[in-house]
């Protein structure tokens, strides 16, 4: 990867251990797909009511070369602030694992229009 890891906190503490997480996370998505040109990860925690359970949000934008970002939004419901938070970030990377899978099983495969299709050669001569 090209840039280091961006990670931003809204509506949550900063915490060196969820950032620690979160770079072990992302180096983890690098060494499966290695085209990632850079990662940016929002951990938010939007206010609710007292009636209703805190929910964290977490949001992962994964820069591709020549492409549109991979975006990975990923939300978890909870009553234990200090012990869904760990759950979030690994289902929301889980997420995007999956996500990741299916864009390199893409970029990987040739449109079917281009299989079997006779190229010109590189000399600009056919062969005819």
């Amino acid at each position: 990867m090209h840039s280091p890891v961006e990670i931003h906190f809204h509506g949550i503490e900063k915490s060196e251990a969820v950032e620690e997480r979160v770079r072990e996370k992302v180096s983890k998505l690098e060494k499966h797909f290695s085209r990632m040109t850079h990662c940016r990860v929002v951990l938010e925690a939007p206010h609710r009511s007292p009636q209703k359970p805190k929910v964290f949000q977490i949001k992962i934008e994964i820069g591709l070369p020549r492409r549109q970002p991979i975006v990975v939004c990923h939300e978890r419901e909870g009553s234990h602030a200090n012990e869904e938070l760990p759950l979030a970030i690994r289902d929301a990377f889980a997420a995007a694992l999956r996500k990741v899978d299916d864009v390199g099983s893409k970029i990987g495969a040739r449109p079917k229009l281009e299989r079997g299709r006779r190229r010109p050669r590189p000399d600009g001569h056919d062969s005819a």
